[in-house]
């Protein structure tokens, strides 16, 4: 599967797990709930490890881990709902993630600009035809009004 990071498309490493199957080799993403119940044996996972945020919860609980995280999924569970727009704010603003941060879900083509303002820089879209289009509408824009993360 195919995403966008860093403004190129490019091969996804990254698998979900589900929060009752087994931890695979690799590089892994887990919910918040499995990360905090799970915490010592994903330190000590040879590949990479990522925590899924839903709308719902806080990145206040992830702050004193940041440095051992390298991926942060942003996951729309709606495209109407925007506190995944908050939640990268709070990463790169308050909490100086300097790692990935990707929405994920429902999110829209049409977002992705908006999105990489408050400091998403990778995108997974459901459908491969998104691709294209979110990678061009990430330079909709020249002039930019207000200061933000980029």
């Amino acid at each position: 599967m195919q995403i966008i990071k860093d403004k190129q498309i490019i091969e996804d490493t990254w698998r979900y797990i589900e929060d009752d199957a087994e931890l695979k080799t690799g590089d892994l993403c887990v919910s918040l709930a499995r990360w905090k119940k799970d915490k010592h044996q994903l330190l000590q996972h040879t590949g990479k490890v990522g925590v899924r945020i839903a709308p719902t919860d806080s990145v206040a609980e992830l702050a004193d881990d940041l440095k051992d995280i390298q991926l942060i999924e942003l996951h729309f569970s709606s495209f109407g709902d925007g506190r995944a727009f908050s939640q990268a704010w709070l990463l790169r603003n308050r909490y100086h993630y300097s790692g990935e941060i990707r929405a994920s879900g429902q999110c829209m083509p049409d977002q992705v600009y908006y999105l990489s303002r408050v400091g998403v820089n990778a995108f997974n879209f459901s459908k491969d035809e998104d691709l294209p289009v979110a990678l061009s509408a990430l330079n909709d824009f020249t002039v930019n009004y207000q200061k933000s993360t980029n």
